[in-house]
């Protein structure tokens, strides 16, 4: 068959190569792998599916180390989402994913399109999405770009979310100027198996029909794989092209009937088109099925006329799906489709060969073996410095006694307000109000009831089961950037410590985690070293801790050039998204302190120990918000007492010895006492104890493995029966008040008095106050 016309244009190769995002090496590599020169087209082919975004040709090595296996596990990394068996016939598919170029250029569409890529992962593994969460991270709310970012993400991921009918149930958003120009937008989907079988992309069957399903394809998302792996610069305003626009209405119909054709049997293999679109769901099929796929374009529906072999074969509009269908049933399946008002056409077929053959016009516009795209692709190796760099060497080399003494009459009260005043501390109750968090009717907690959030898993039908109890998963979202920025390795391992120590808070079983490695360019000795060192410690950590990593997304390339050609790198961010298993919903713990006169109990290393390394203030928020400082070497992660603390946490929670529990993160000890008095209206008195620790230490550490519980009034003999058992470090600060007054004393002196109604005002209008919002 002749080549298309289209294709046999003749082009130029430098600049195709700059467009593409490719090396010289790398075309020579292409010519090595096709035995010739390739078109324009199969360029393009190869400049998406060669990305960092679809290939990971610079952290592969480096995610090889991760642990993936466990007794849980059903589906680890390669597919669409990660899967993990949750008992009682509950099967939860989960998994993040990153839009941050396309939210930097088009905050509302590319939010909004990054939450509808994340359901599609979920529903593609035949799940029914139940929940969505977010990490969002922003350059400071003083400047008007920021303002304008944040309005429009949120805007885009409530809109999406709302229209779809998943509730956006928890998350995290942080500020720092490291983000300006490049924020960060994580989502994070679960979803509850609804097939039997868990449903695969790898093609089968030869001669087996390829239906294409969804929304029309045309030119909006054109080299959107490409362009998540290139740094952003005033020019990138010009890529707006490549943000995909999305529809939440015809996504909520693809989920039903995908779901629907799924159960029927008929689906041999699903790939959902997210990046690189056609080019990506052929490959990665073929590929995994070591077989081909043969596509015709002529069949593609389409909603623009006159579209080259290239634009069908990297648009990246969204709602879309491809499937390997069962011979004879691609009849009936098209027809589910239909009646949902969806596209559906037999566009190809399984080929023995195994090469991606592209045919447009009657003639032959691209032909790549399909591993060349999507499983044999290319390595890019990089040495890791034997040092850290100098500038964090030195950074090591700051120490607590570095920060001026207090005077006798420091107003200690008013540092807390400070941190309260924080957007990264502050309430997000203008961000979550917008989400609808109770669609499904499934939500126990949500962003602000407690560390992590909680949704019902109702019992399966017909299981024939007379027991009463509800059981529940937990999620949460986590990341401490600041320290990641000073020792990735310690910040990885916090952020996993931290997101299983949330988990834990609510009472639910740390089982599994998806990563969102958001970090800057590989290229560079210092960049490289920040990726590689967080992968040992997220690898260390969820070894410790028995969450093994079921998949998730890199984003490299995370930097904006200025216009004076200065390349400013984000934090090094490697979000964690943990899930961990709820017993009995009746059971959930909140932070919120429920009754007068039960005890308030600090779990974890004391602060008291000035030589204690893990704790301290080195990278911590008060260092930062009230010092306006980014140094020290952050805690060492005692992961074994991390263990043991949280092990106490859920069995005291168990048994109903708990009112509420909340971990110590940024702020340390003095902002989780108050963010508890704040979710409940009740006061607390704490009493310090004598300590020769500088009094900012004692208030405003982080680290430590540490948890605030409020212990019963009427339980305090058997939780000090489970406390000796147990043997973990605790501390008895006080009693929940009858008033609603915050007050906290050390050596016998009051160091701190704030009412409610004074952190309150604080807490909430943080955010409003600086978004000028009501």
């Amino acid at each position: 068959m002749a080549q298309s016309s289209d294709s046999a244009k003749p082009f130029d190769v430098a600049a195709a190569l700059r467009q593409e995002g490719l090396t010289q090496d790398d075309y020579k590599e292409i010519q090595r792998r096709l035995g010739r020169d390739p078109n324009r087209a199969e360029l393009g082919m190869f400049g998406v599916m060669w990305s960092e975004h679809c290939c990971y040709r610079n952290s592969r090595p480096l995610l090889s180390g991760f642990p993936t296996e466990g007794p849980r596990i059903l589906v680890g990394p390669g597919e669409n989402a990660g899967v993990v068996d949750l008992g009682d016939g509950h099967r939860l598919a989960f998994k993040i994913e990153s839009h941050n170029h396309p939210s930097a250029v088009e905050p509302f569409q590319g939010a909004a399109t990054g939450v509808g890529g994340i359901l599609r992962d979920i529903f593609t593994m035949g799940a029914r999405p139940i929940a969505l969460l977010n990490a969002l991270r922003f350059g400071p709310l003083e400047e008007p770009a920021t303002r304008a970012l944040v309005e429009g993400v949120v805007a885009g991921i409530s809109h999406y979310g709302n229209c779809v009918g998943v509730p956006t149930i928890g998350g995290e958003v942080a500020f720092d100027a490291s983000y300006s120009g490049n924020p960060l937008v994580n989502a994070m989907a679960l979803g509850l198996m609804e097939t039997d079988d868990i449903v695969k992309s790898g093609a089968s069957g030869v001669g087996n029909p390829v239906v294409y399903v969804g929304s029309t394809t045309g030119r909006d998302g054109m080299g959107g794989a490409s362009f998540a792996s290139a740094e952003l610069s005033a020019a990138s305003l010009d890529d707006r092209p490549a943000v995909q626009v999305g529809d939440p209405f015809l996504e909520k119909g693809l989920i039903e009937a995908c779901l629907e054709a799924f159960q029927s049997g008929d689906v041999v293999a699903a790939q959902d088109m997210g990046a690189a679109g056609l080019t990506c769901s052929c490959s990665e099929m073929a590929a995994k099925g070591d077989l081909g796929i043969e596509l015709d374009l002529d069949r593609v529906p389409a909603r623009e006329e006159g579209m080259t072999a290239y634009e069908y074969l990297l648009s990246e509009s969204q709602e879309r799906m491809l499937f390997v269908v069962r011979a004879g049933r691609e009849e009936p399946l098209m027809e589910r489709f239909r009646r949902w008002g969806l596209q559906a056409a037999v566009v190809g077929r399984v080929l023995e060969e195994p090469v991606v053959r592209v045919l447009q016009h009657g003639a032959v516009a691209a032909e790549v073996p399909s591993r060349a795209l999507a499983e044999d692709t290319p390595i890019n190796h990089h040495t890791l410095i034997a040092e850290p760099p100098s500038d964090i060497q030195q950074h090591w080399t700051w120490q607590e006694g570095d920060l001026p003494v207090a005077a006798a009459d420091h107003d200690w009260g008013n540092d807390l307000l400070k941190l309260l005043d924080d957007p990264t501390i502050a309430s997000k109750r203008w961000v979550y109000r917008q989400y609808d968090q109770q669609v499904l009717a499934n939500t126990v907690v949500t962003s602000g009831g407690g560390d992590a959030a909680v949704v019902r898993l109702r019992p399966q039908q017909g299981d024939g089961s007379l027991n009463t109890t509800v059981r529940g998963v937990a999620a949460t979202v986590d990341c401490p950037n600041r320290s990641v920025a000073l020792d990735p390795e310690r910040g990885s391992m916090a952020a996993v410590a931290e997101a299983a120590r949330n988990l834990s808070c609510v009472g639910a079983e740390p089982l599994a985690v998806t990563d969102n490695l958001n970090f800057p360019s590989p290229e560079t000795d210092r960049g490289y070293w920040q990726l590689a060192l967080a992968c040992r410690g997220l690898s260390e950590a969820c070894r410790s801790l028995n969450t093994p990593v079921t998949g998730g997304n890199v984003s490299l390339y995370n930097e904006t050039r200025g216009d004076d050609g200065v390349l400013t790198p984000i934090h090094p961010t490697p979000v964690v998204g943990m899930v961990g298993m709820v017993a009995d919903i009746d059971k959930v713990c909140g932070l919120a302190w429920r009754q007068a006169g039960d005890a308030v109990v600090l779990l974890g290393a004391s602060a008291d120990q000035t030589d204690d390394d893990r704790l301290g203030l080195a990278g911590s928020s008060y260092q930062g918000v009230i010092h306006g400082l980014l140094t020290g070497r952050p805690p060492r992660v005692d992961l074994d007492l991390e263990a043991r603390v949280q092990a106490t946490v859920r069995e005291a929670i168990d048994k109903g010895l708990l009112a509420s529990a909340h971990d110590c993160s940024d702020g340390g000890l003095a902002v989780a006492l108050a963010e508890s008095s704040l979710a409940s209206g009740r006061g607390a008195e704490i009493r310090l104890g004598a300590s020769n620790a500088r009094l900012e230490r004692r208030l405003f550490a982080e680290g430590g493995a540490r948890i605030v519980v409020s212990v019963k009034a009427e339980c305090l003999a058997a939780w000090q029966t489970l406390l000796a058992a147990a043997q973990v470090p605790s501390q008895e600060l006080g009693v929940v008040a009858d008033h609603t007054q915050l007050r906290i004393e050390a050596d016998g002196q009051a160091v701190l008095a704030l009412g409610v109604d004074a952190l309150q005002s604080t807490f909430e209008q943080a955010l409003p106050r600086r978004l000028e919002v009501a």
